[in-house]
């Protein structure tokens, strides 16, 4: 897509739109455009120049086979959210975030395990070895645990990056990442604090239309990464397979 014709479909979505001036974070003043009735309009100039970085970060995580988890629990977010870490095959997080999944992530796991034994000892039936008031504070365990950590299933260890939408809203996942020196890549309003957010994307990140088409770009991308990684996995192992077949045999 040409540069004028995503500028124009991000004007569509309502990207360029930020909050009062009053609730302007003075480090986001260098992405604003002007004020219009009192509302700040974004650069989209620069939401594209800074959104093209965020992507080529992605690639390369893509490239490398690093993990990368989304995060964003606000209703507007949040089935995007979902959506694009489905298809990848990726953690996300779109309800409550768990103190600690950053930061005491060897707890967070064992109760990832937990749950997962849980879920075992349903599918096979092991749960009838329970008398009934233990089958029943099991089943409600279960679903309060599956409700908790269904888009961490896939997630074996510390995330080599974030994506968070609003990292405003996301205040505790926000100080976990930072805490751990996690690269962070953000979708961020004027009122957010863009300090520490290694790839901020200034935009209205109260739009829906405007988050799923950020959340799309961003998610192309590591898929990107990930189809060069698996190509290149494929030419490496024919490579080996062809040098292996011409070494003359030393029996």
């Amino acid at each position: 897509m040409k540069i004028d014709a995503f500028l124009e479909t991000l004007f569509e979505a309502g990207a360029h739109v930020g909050h009062s001036k009053s609730r302007r974070h003075p480090q986001m003043e260098r992405f604003v455009f002007g004020v219009r009735n009192n509302i700040e309009i974004f650069d989209l100039q620069q939401t594209a120049f800074l959104l093209e970085a965020a992507e080529q970060f992605l690639v390369s995580l893509g490239q490398e086979g690093r993990v990368v988890l989304w995060v964003g629990t606000k209703p507007a977010a949040r089935g995007h959210i979902e959506r694009v870490a489905q298809d990848l095959g990726a953690s996300y997080v779109s309800g409550r975030w768990l103190g600690g999944l950053l930061t005491n992530f060897k707890e967070i796991a064992k109760r990832l395990e937990y749950w997962k034994r849980l879920e075992s000892e349903a599918e096979s039936g092991e749960l009838e070895k329970y008398v009934k008031k233990e089958k029943l504070m099991k089943i409600g365990e279960l679903r309060k645990m599956t409700r908790i950590f269904s888009g961490l299933r896939a997630l074996k260890s510390v995330p080599d990056a974030i994506v968070i939408v609003d990292p405003r809203n996301e205040k505790t996942a926000l100080r976990e990442a930072k805490k751990k020196n996690i690269p962070i890549v953000a979708l961020l309003n004027s009122d957010c604090d863009p300090d520490g957010i290694r790839y901020p994307i200034p935009m209205n990140d109260g739009s829906t239309a405007a988050i799923k088409i950020i959340l799309e770009r961003l998610g192309t991308a590591y898929r990107n990464g990930q189809n060069e990684r698996a190509a290149r996995l494929v030419l490496d192992s024919a490579e080996q397979a062809t040098a292996a077949a011409e070494t003359p045999s030393t029996a």
